[in-house]
């Protein structure tokens, strides 16, 4: 099946939840990259996306400031690859000139100074419908991630020519799901001993023994339109012969096969190693939710 293409165009400007279905949690394929002795180096590039703390750490002018973005120390280790901030803007009645900017904020020092400018934007716009913005943020990830102590958060304006405030920071009646969030893209680098891993092959493969395969899950095909992202997903499944002592997980399978051959049909091939996606879908109240599902990917097959 030919995989498609994703979209290089910005969100569309009259779905406020469109970004999130173009920023899908995804896992791509593992790329091999070496083999030393019993070990193999693996390359790993994770695409998702993050949203602020509710609370943000500093305040400007006595208002909670947005945005503060926490990052767990396993991601600060890896290599930013893409990282784009998304600022939804609020409608206007007519065309005009919107002035975007981002500060990086820091703690208050004797100079007074309590942010530094990232990034300036001059927008003409004409949306009534609002629209997405996306400000490349990789360079200032980076810095984050080296040194992680100057993280104090961001704080994001944009005006219009009238002075009007057009940047959802804080969330208004009605302006649910419309929050800022960072659009990441990391590469991580592990290695993993070969005795631990099951074998991978594909369709046109000839392995007759337990072998994972991949498969493509299509939640469109399957008409359920309550699933924001991912549409489709890399589910894989495990299939192929389970020969004695071939990849079992415990040795309680071998061992049943000489004890009490009638009384089992022996060692299957099955998942042995599974892990969680992330999804955005709708609940029944028409609310967007976020949340981790376990048990949705085939890692690793064995007999058992």
């Amino acid at each position: 099946m030919p995989r498609r293409q994703p979209s290089a165009s910005a969100p569309s400007r009259s779905m406020r939840i469109d970004p999130y279905t173009k920023v899908l949690p995804k896992i791509f394929p593992v790329l091999h990259l070496d083999v030393y002795l019993d070990h193999i180096i693996y390359l790993f590039i994770f695409h998702f996306i993050l949203f602020p703390l509710a609370e943000p750490l500093v305040q400007m002018d006595g208002k909670p400031s947005c945005c503060f973005f926490k990052f767990s120390p396993k991601l600060m280790f890896t290599k930013v690859l893409k990282a784009q901030l998304w600022v939804y803007l609020r409608p206007l009645q007519q065309t005009s000139t919107v002035y975007l900017q981002i500060l990086r904020l820091k703690p208050i020092t004797e100079q007074g100074s309590r942010h530094i400018r990232i990034r300036s934007l001059k927008i003409e716009l004409s949306s009534q419908d609002g629209h997405w913005q996306s400000i490349d943020f990789k360079h200032v990830l980076q810095n984050w991630f080296k040194q992680p102590h100057t993280n104090w958060g961001i704080d994001i304006n944009a005006y219009d020519e009238s002075g009007n405030d057009l940047a959802v920071t804080s969330l208004r009646p009605g302006e649910e799901g419309l929050q800022p969030f960072l659009e990441v893209k990391v590469l991580e680098t592990t290695k993993r001993s070969r005795r631990n891993l099951g074998l991978d092959c594909d369709e046109h493969s000839t392995e007759s023994r337990c072998c994972r395969y991949p498969l493509t899950v299509d939640f469109e095909a399957f008409g359920w339109d309550w699933i924001i992202a991912p549409k489709r997903y890399k589910a894989n499944y495990c299939s192929g012969q389970c020969e004695y002592m071939f990849m079992q997980k415990y040795p309680h399978t071998h061992l049943v096969q000489h004890a009490n051959p009638r009384g089992s049909a022996g060692p299957c091939c099955t998942p042995t190693k599974m892990s969680p996606i992330n999804m955005l879908y709708f609940n029944d109240k028409q609310q967007i939710i976020h949340g981790k599902i376990p048990g949705m990917v085939v890692d690793r097959c064995g007999c058992s």
